[in-house]
């Protein structure tokens, strides 16, 4: 690791010091606004249930604030305390859907290990792997075909978050065996959502349940998909073979730094500053702007728009003559 490199590192883990007093701000702001979206939607059922779906945009984006949260207490970042991220986390996670425990380990597998060539397979993240231009024409037409469908940004970005949430992360379909607690943790959250579920449905009917929730977490994971799809692969982003990867290098070239009206950073908590939370994700949401600041006199990096971000999702192959990520009409002449 250079001088540089070093440099870099303790600036930012200057920051990885979790502060209560934000942190419960953070809380308020992220549970609170989508509680209040989720009662104005009932309010509004009876007398226009168009009504209350449009609002399930807005409530459908702030809970993607909650799921940060969760997320930050996953890495042990949100409080200082374990116990409060571990309590944290699994009151979260009866809101996202999405098991505290298992979650938060099948992540840190990603934090180990991304914008690598070499991780090719395994496991049904789709959104941090990808093939070589080399490799994906050296595949039978068959096989191509079964790689490029499930990647395709309809199917990637529309169709699967939503089935990934509701029904995916209700069984431990990649956890390893020797992952007891993380198993349990799918269970333990299936059964809150069972007790959770069933006593809206007795209180305010299951018709009013199924039309304002599942709204909601549709728009969430579509949105909350596609954030996590543009981190690493976008128009700039580089990848490598394991033989070439550098930490440092992959934070800061491999992710993004997604440039955000700041209500949007306000509401997607911060995220958008990957490359930060790549470099140390001990580093709490809530303290990722300041960090970027930091960083940028020591290595600039280049902003990712969200014009180009939007464009990012159909970047599935890594082109080794080109240096870069394209998708899959750019190969089709060579195939």
């Amino acid at each position: 690791m250079t001088s540089s490199d070093m440099e870099i590192r303790r600036t930012v883990a200057g920051f990885a010091q979790p502060c209560r007093e934000a942190a419960l701000l953070q809380l308020a702001t992220s549970f609170g606004p989508f509680l209040a979206g989720c009662a104005a939607m009932y309010l509004l059922y009876p007398i226009s249930p168009w009504l209350s779906l449009a609002m399930a945009l807005p409530t459908g984006a702030l809970l993607l604030r909650v799921f940060i949260v969760q997320h930050d207490c996953g890495h042990g970042s949100f409080f200082a305390s374990r116990r409060a991220n571990v309590m944290v986390g699994r009151l979260c996670s009866v809101v996202t859907l999405t098991p505290f425990a298992n979650w938060a380990r099948q992540h840190g597998q990603h934090h180990g290990n991304w914008n690598n060539l070499d991780r090719t397979g395994g496991g049904a993240d789709i959104y941090s792997a990808c093939l070589t231009v080399r490799d994906y024409l050296a595949l039978s037409p068959f096989r191509r075909l079964l790689y490029r469908l499930p990647r395709h940004p309809l199917v990637a970005n529309l169709l699967l978050p939503p089935l990934v949430f509701v029904l995916l992360y209700r069984v431990p379909f990649d956890t390893p065996r020797a992952w007891r607690s993380e198993r349990r943790s799918v269970h333990l959250t299936n059964l809150a959502l069972l007790a959770l579920f069933a006593t809206l449905v007795l209180l305010l009917g299951w018709r009013e349940v199924l039309l304002i929730h599942l709204p909601v977490l549709a728009v969430s994971s579509v949105l909350g998909v596609w954030l996590f799809s543009v981190q690493h692969r976008f128009d700039a982003a580089h990848w490598t073979a394991r033989s070439e990867w550098r930490f440092v290098d992959a934070a800061l070239e491999g992710s993004s730094w997604l440039r955000l009206p700041r209500p949007l950073h306000w509401l997607t908590g911060n995220i958008g500053f990957h490359h930060v939370h790549h470099l140390d994700p001990r580093v709490p949401s809530y303290r990722l702007r300041a960090a970027h600041a930091a960083l940028q006199p020591l290595r600039a990096t280049p902003p990712l728009g969200l014009g180009r971000a939007l464009a990012a999702p159909w970047l599935t192959l890594w082109d080794e003559s080109a240096g870069r990520l394209v998708g899959f009409r750019a190969v089709r002449q060579r195939a």
